[in-house]
C-alpha cells in the first residue's frame, strides 16, 4: 500500500502543475491586473511600470509562474492589491467554508444513502416513485431560488434560524447554507446509491448470502451496502472540492466570508493574486480528496488490491 499511495502522490505532481499553470495562464492574460488596480482612472505610465516591476509583471508569463511556484513552496501565495496577504485571508476564509462545507456533506451522505438505499429495495413501488419524483424537482431547482425560497421561509417567515450568517460563522447557523449548498449533491447520491443497490441485489453473491440463510440486515449492510457505496464514495470524494469552489452562490445570499466570497470579491475586481492562491489551495483539496477516495476503495471492496 506504501508503493501505491507514493506512486498516486507522484502522479499528482504534474496534474498539479497543469491545473495551476492553467488557471494562471487565464487570470494574468484575460486581463491586466494594473488596470483593475486603478478602476476607470488611467495610471500614470511611470507608476504603473513600477507596479508591473513589484508584481513580476514585466516578465514573460511562464517566468512569472516559476516565481509563482517558488513563492508558493515557501508558504507564499502573494499579496493582494489591498496589501493584504493572500494567506491572511485564507486564513480567515478556509475555515469557514471547511464548516460548510462538512455540513452539507454530512447532509448528503446521511440522507442521500438512505433515500438511496429505501428506494433501491423497493424499486418499482411508491416510495421509489416518490424519490425519483423528489430528487428529479431538486435537480430541477437552481441554487440560487432554492436558497432564497428556504431563507425566506426558514430565516423571515418561521424564524427557526438566522436568515444571515454571522462573521464568526458558527456550526448551527450553518446547518441551513450547508443543507442549501448539499440539496444538488444529495439529489445525485440518492440516485446512484439506488441504482447501485437495486443492480447489486441481484447479484449472484446476494443470492448465495439468503440461501445461506444470513439475517436480512447483515446482508445488507455487510455485503450489499459496502459493494454498492463504490461509485457513491466516488462522487462524494470530487464533490468536495466542487463543494468548497462552488459554494459562491450559498455565500452570497447567507452573506456567508468565506472561499466563495473571496472569489467573487477577486473576480470582480480582477484581483488576481487572490484567485490564483484560492483555486490553488481548491486543486490541492480536489486532489488529495480523490486520494482517500482510491484508498477507501479497498475497505470497501476487499476484492480490490492496490496493485
Amino acid at each position: 500500500m506504501g508503493r501505491y499511495v507514493i506512486r498516486r502522490l507522484l502522479q499528482m505532481i504534474p496534474v498539479f502543475i497543469g491545473s495551476t499553470f492553467l488557471i494562471f495562464f487565464m487570470v494574468y492574460t484575460l486581463g491586466d491586473p494594473v488596470a483593475a488596480l486603478f478602476g476607470d482612472k488611467a495610471p500614470d505610465p511611470a507608476t504603473a511600470a513600477r507596479i508591473r516591476q513589484e508584481l513580476y509583471l514585466d516578465e514573460p508569463l511562464w517566468k512569472q509562474y516559476l516565481h509563482y511556484m517558488g513563492q508558493i513552496l515557501t508558504g507564499d501565495f502573494g499579496t493582494a492589491f489591498n496589501g493584504q496577504k493572500v494567506t491572511e485571508l485564507m486564513s480567515n476564509a478556509f475555515p469557514v467554508t471547511l464548516r460548510l462545507t462538512l455540513v452539507a456533506i454530512v447532509f448528503e451522505i446521511v440522507v442521500g444513502i438512505v433515500l438511496g438505499v429505501l428506494s433501491g429495495l423497493r424499486r418499482g413501488r411508491s416510495v421509489d416513485t416518490s424519490v425519483l419524483l423528489l430528487t428529479l424537482v431538486v435537480v430541477s431547482i437552481p441554487t440560487f431560488v432554492s436558497g432564497y425560497v428556504l431563507q425566506f421561509l426558514f430565516g423571515v417567515k418561521w424564524g427557526l434560524v438566522p436568515p444571515a450568517v454571522s462573521p464568526e460563522a458558527p456550526v448551527d447557523e450553518l446547518i441551513l447554507p450547508g443543507v442549501v449548498l448539499g440539496l444538488t449533491s444529495l439529489a445525485y447520491v440518492t440516485r446512484l446509491t439506488r441504482t447501485s443497490i437495486a443492480e447489486n441485489s441481484r447479484a449472484d453473491y446476494i443470492r448465495t448470502a439468503v440461501a445461506k440463510g444470513l439475517p436480512r440486515r447483515r446482508i445488507i449492510t455487510r455485503h450489499l451496502l459496502r459493494n454498492s457505496l463504490i461509485p457513491v464514495v466516488t462522487f462524494i470524494g470530487t464533490d468536495v472540492g466542487a463543494l468548497m469552489g462552488g459554494a459562491i452562490v450559498t455565500e452570497r445570499i447567507f452573506n456567508i466570508h468565506g472561499v466563495g466570497y473571496q472569489l467573487f470579491q477577486g473576480i470582480l475586481r480582477q484581483n488576481s493574486p487572490t484567485v490564483v492562491g484560492f483555486v490553488t489551495i481548491l486543486v490541492i483539496v480536489f486532489l488529495l480528496a480523490n486520494l482517500l477516495v482510491d484508498l477507501l476503495y479497498a475497505v470497501l471492496d476487499p476484492r480490490i488490491r492496490y496493485a
